[in-house]
């Protein structure tokens, strides 16, 4: 049986140690913890990569702490605007959606757009009009508001300033959270889901729900889901290109990976994180920011929960 495994992440950024206190860094590790647990389970008892992403991102989606389904952050016009994307390495079939409110979970949404329509990328109104066809229940604005993120946003409203996440200022935090797996038949797939950036305007979008940028999975060669300056990481097509560094150069998962985070993005002027896994269960988690909320799991008993470098 293939070596079957699980990586996830809850954003990267300048997590400042001393603004952490105990008891919220151990809140995070219970969540992140959950969100492993759920999908690994789901791997454990046969099932797909797929659904075992899904239901990682779901779990991360449900809690306040991340920018992602309930913690999405406020847009400058105190809205939520969520993107969500999820990819199958087996058959390279992929859903997205963007600019979508009042949905509990994007990536349900999303893997339904892979799975019942013709299409991979759904945005804005026509996503909406998508998920109440398939009745959605579209929850209260309330259901998303966190006085932490209102505060955020109230520091910054009515200027021209964003704030690409989750923490005061001096705690930049890029909100996304994502998944990525390899099942017991040796598929992969990712997932990808975020609340965008604080105070942000016109519909902008950034990197997460855009196959081969945010999110990318294809059995030849890996499944990444990315955490970081989404502007940075469109312009660098940086999950496409942790795979085209292994099909074309013949380099592990490790070392493109390692390529991209450490050296291609920084020289674009990016920063952030990715997670990674390729058909063989391996895993790579590489970031070039102080620190990105993550954690990985397989067959081979690595069991991996950490915040820092």
């Amino acid at each position: 049986m293939n070596t079957f495994s699980i990586a996830i992440h809850g954003g990267a950024g300048t997590l400042v140690k001393g603004m952490m206190t105990p008891e919220l860094e151990s809140e995070y590790r219970l969540a992140l913890k959950a969100a492993l647990n759920a999908g690994y389970g789901i791997l454990e008892s046969g099932g797909t990569a797929v659904n075992a992403v899904e239901k990682a991102v779901m779990t991360l989606e449900n809690s306040h702490l991340f920018n992602a389904g309930k913690g999405s952050v406020f847009t400058a016009e105190e809205t939520h605007e969520m993107d969500a994307c999820i990819m199958d390495g087996k058959t390279l079939n992929a859903g997205a959606v963007s600019l979508i409110t009042g949905i509990k979970n994007p990536i349900r949404l999303a893997k339904d757009v892979m799975e019942k329509s013709d299409h991979v990328f759904l945005a804005g109104e026509g996503a909406m009009r998508f998920a109440k066809e398939l009745d959605y229940k579209l929850e209260n604005p309330t259901y998303f508001y966190d006085e932490f993120r209102h505060k955020q946003w109230l520091e910054i409203k009515d200027t021209d300033s964003f704030q690409l996440d989750h923490a005061k200022k001096k705690d930049s935090k890029f909100g996304t959270v994502g998944a990525v797996a390899c099942d017991q038949d040796g598929n992969i797939a990712a997932a990808t889901s975020t609340g965008g950036m604080t105070n942000k305007k016109w519909g902008r979008v950034g990197d997460s729900p855009m196959v081969g940028a945010g999110n990318y999975a294809n059995n030849k060669t890996c499944a990444i889901s990315c955490t970081g300056s989404g502007e940075f990481f469109i312009r660098g097509v940086v999950a496409y290109d942790v795979a085209c560094l292994m099909e074309h150069k013949s380099m592990s998962l490790q070392d493109a990976s390692s390529e991209v985070i450490h050296k291609r993005i920084l020289e674009l002027g990016g920063d952030g994180g990715l997670i990674a896994v390729d058909a063989k269960g391996n895993i790579a988690m590489p970031f070039n920011t102080e620190g990105m909320y993550r954690g990985q799991k397989s067959s081979a008993g690595i069991e991996e929960i950490s915040i820092y470098k």
